[in-house]
C-alpha cells in the first residue's frame, strides 16, 4: 500500500497548496517581489501584469514566451594571423572576434525581451555550467554555447547536460574536444578535465547529498564523497573520440581544427572501447561506440540522486535567496526528480517549485534571507524600475567595471562559488559578495551616481544603431515637490514597500537637503541614497 508520509509525496502535497495559493491575483508589492526573483527587474507594465495573472498565471505566460535568441553571429575564421584583412574597419576586431556584439544583445534582452524568465534562468544555467570569455571569444563560438540554456530553460536538464558536453566551446575550454583514447607508447591518456569539473560543479558536486541539500555523513560524522578518481578516469575514457565539426571547405579528420559552428564529431579510431566505470557501480560494457558511451555517460550523471538538490539549490540561489530552508531544497529538489509527475529534469516544474514557493513570497522573512544582488542585476532592476533604456554598450562597460563582464568569469567557478561565505559569517552563504568589496562599492557608487545624473549616456558612434543610454528623471522630479510623496513612491517602486523606517526617515532629510527651487537635484539624492542602501542591494 502507498505511503503517503512520504517525503515525495508532501513534497508534491506542498507543492500543489502552494500552486492553488499563486493563482491568486498580486498586490503591487508581491508582484514586484516575484518580478525581482523571475525577471531583470520589475517595470510598470509587468508588474501591471503581474498583478493581473498572480504566480502561477505569470510563470505559465512566461513559459509561453517565444525565445528572443542572440542573432547575427555568422562563423568566421579564428585564425588570428587572417583576422580582419587590410582596409576593414577599425570596429572589426571587436565585432568579430572579441564578446562585445553578443554581450550588448544581452543586455537589449535583459531590458527589453519579453520572454524574462527564460533570459533569467538561462544567465543563471550560464553561471553554474560555465565556459568563459577568457579563452573563447568568438562571439558565434559563445553565442551558440549560450543559446543551449535560452533553448533549454524550460525543457529538460539533461539536454543540458548533453548539449554542454557535445559543445565546442566547453570541449575547448575544458580539454574535451580532441580527447584521444589511451597511447602509452605514446604516453597518451585521456584528459581528465571536463570529467572532473562535470561531477564537481555542473551536476553533483563533492559530497553525498540527502534531498534536502545537507551532506550525507559516514559512521565517523564526516560527509560522503560523491565520486572517486576512478569515476573521474571512467568518464574521462567514456569522453574519447571526440573532436571539432569539419570547418567549411576542410577535410573531415582527427583531430579537426576548431570550428564552433555546431556539436562535436566522433571519430570511432580514436575513442576508448574498454569497459569503464562510472557512479552508483554502473560499469559500460566494453565494445561500445563513441556516441553510445557519451548517452549513457549523460544518463548515469543526470540520474544521480545529487542532482536535484544540487541544482536545485543553485537556481534558489540565483533567484530567490542565498541560503535558502533545507525544506525549500527537498520541495525544489522533489520537483525536478518528477515528484508532481513531470518528467525527471523538467525545467518548467523545478522553476515553479522555486518561485511558487510559499519561502518565496512570505510577507515576513528570517535574517538570512535574501541575496546580494550580482553587479548584472544591480543594473539591470535599476533601468528596469526607473523605466530607463540603453543599448547596451555602457551597461556592458559598467558590468565589467564591478568585477562581472558577462559570459567572461575568471575561471570555471564562475565570478563567485554558490558557497562564498557571507562576511563576518562563515556559516552564512553570499555568493555575490565574491565580487563585492569596498572597492567594488565605490565603484558602484560612481557607476549610479552617473546613471541617476539626469544626463543621457550618448551613443557610441562606432555602434550601428546605437542610442545611448538614459533613466528620465523627470517624473521623479516633480515627485520632489512632495518630499513625502517622492519617498512612498521610492519605497514602492524599488522596495516593492518593504522599506524600513530608518532608511524612509534617511530618504526624506536626503531629499530636503537641496532648497525646493531644485527639484531634481532633491530626487537624484533620495534615488542615489536608496539604491546605494543595504535594504535595495540585498534583495529580499
Amino acid at each position: 500500500m502507498k505511503s503517503y508520509r512520504s517525503p515525495l509525496f508532501l513534497a508534491a502535497l506542498s507543492l500543489s497548496l502552494g500552486l492553488a495559493h499563486a493563482a491568486t491575483a498580486l498586490s503591487d508589492g508581491d508582484a514586484r517581489r516575484l518580478l525581482m526573483q523571475g525577471s531583470f527587474g520589475p517595470t510598470e507594465a509587468s508588474v501591471s501584469e503581474a498583478m493581473q495573472l498572480g504566480r502561477a498565471g505569470w510563470l505559465q505566460r512566461q513559459f509561453a514566451q517565444p525565445m528572443s535568441d542572440y542573432t547575427g553571429f555568422a562563423y568566421v575564421d579564428p585564425n588570428t594571423t587572417v583576422g580582419c584583412p587590410t582596409g576593414s574597419p577599425s570596429t572589426c576586431q571587436r565585432d568579430h572576434y572579441t564578446l562585445f556584439p553578443l554581450q550588448l544583445q544581452f543586455f537589449q534582452h535583459a531590458l527589453t525581451g519579453p520572454d524574462q524568465l527564460r533570459q533569467r534562468t538561462a544567465l543563471a544555467l550560464s553561471e553554474i555550467l560555465v565556459v568563459s570569455g577568457t579563452k573563447i571569444r568568438l562571439p558565434y563560438a559563445m553565442a551558440n554555447y549560450q543559446r543551449i540554456f535560452l533553448t533549454h530553460a524550460f525543457g529538460n536538464f539533461r539536454d543540458v547536460l548533453h548539449d554542454v558536453t557535445l559543445s565546442p566551446a566547453m570541449g575547448a575550454f575544458l580539454n574535451m574536444a580532441n580527447n584521444d583514447k589511451p597511447n602509452p607508447a605514446k604516453g597518451i591518456e585521456p584528459n581528465e578535465n571536463y570529467a572532473r569539473e562535470l561531477l564537481q560543479l555542473f551536476s553533483i558536486g563533492l559530497w553525498q547529498l540527502n534531498l534536502d541539500g545537507t551532506p550525507k555523513t559516514g559512521a565517523d560524522g564526516k560527509p560522503l564523497p560523491s565520486y572517486n578518481q576512478d569515476n573521474i578516469e571512467g568518464f574521462a575514457h567514456a569522453f574519447t573520440g571526440w573532436t571539432y565539426p569539419q570547418r567549411p571547405g576542410g577535410r573531415n579528420r582527427f583531430p579537426n581544427p576548431s570550428n564552433f559552428a555546431s556539436p562535436m564529431v566522433a571519430f570511432a579510431e580514436h575513442h576508448d572501447t574498454a569497459a569503464k566505470t562510472l557512479l552508483n557501480g554502473q560499469t559500460l560494457a566494453a565494445g561500445q561506440s563513441a556516441e553510445a558511451d557519451l548517452e549513457a555517460a549523460v544518463s548515469n550523471v543526470f540520474n544521480h540522486p545529487n542532482v536535484g538538490p544540487f541544482i536545485g539549490r543553485q537556481l534558489i540561489q540565483h533567484l530567490v535567496t542565498a541560503n535558502p530552508s533545507p525544506a525549500y531544497v527537498a520541495r525544489v529538489a522533489a520537483a525536478f526528480n518528477g515528484a508532481g509527475g513531470s518528467p525527471r529534469g523538467d525545467m518548467k516544474a523545478t522553476l515553479s517549485a522555486i518561485l511558487l514557493d510559499p519561502e518565496a513570497s512570505a510577507p515576513a522573512q528570517p535574517a538570512s534571507f535574501g541575496k546580494l544582488r550580482e553587479p548584472i542585476l544591480q543594473l539591470t532592476t535599476l533601468y528596469r524600475s526607473l523605466g530607463g533604456s540603453s543599448d547596451g554598450v555602457w551597461l556592458r562597460s559598467q558590468a565589467a567595471n564591478l568585477g562581472q563582464p558577462i559570459f567572461s568569469p575568471p575561471t570555471v567557478f564562475n565570478f563567485f562559488p554558490p558557497d562564498y561565505d557571507l562576511p563576518n559569517d562563515p556559516g552564512l552563504d553570499g555568493p555575490a559578495f565574491g565580487v563585492f568589496n569596498a572597492s567594488a562599492a565605490f565603484k558602484l557608487s560612481g557607476v549610479l551616481a552617473t546613471a541617476l545624473s539626469g544626463t543621457p549616456i550618448a551613443p557610441d558612434a562606432s555602434v550601428p544603431g546605437a542610442t545611448g543610454t538614459r533613466i528620465d528623471l523627470s517624473r521623479w522630479q516633480a515627485l520632489a515637490a512632495t518630499p513625502d510623496a517622492l519617498v512612498r513612491e521610492i519605497n514602492r517602486v524599488l522596495f516593492a514597500g518593504r522599506m524600513s523606517s530608518t532608511l524612509g526617515q534617511a530618504l526624506l532629510k536626503a531629499a530636503q537637503i537641496a532648497p525646493a527651487s531644485k527639484p531634481l537635484d532633491r530626487a537624484r539624492a533620495a534615488l542615489f541614497l536608496a539604491v546605494m542602501s543595504p535594504e535595495y542591494l540585498v534583495e529580499n
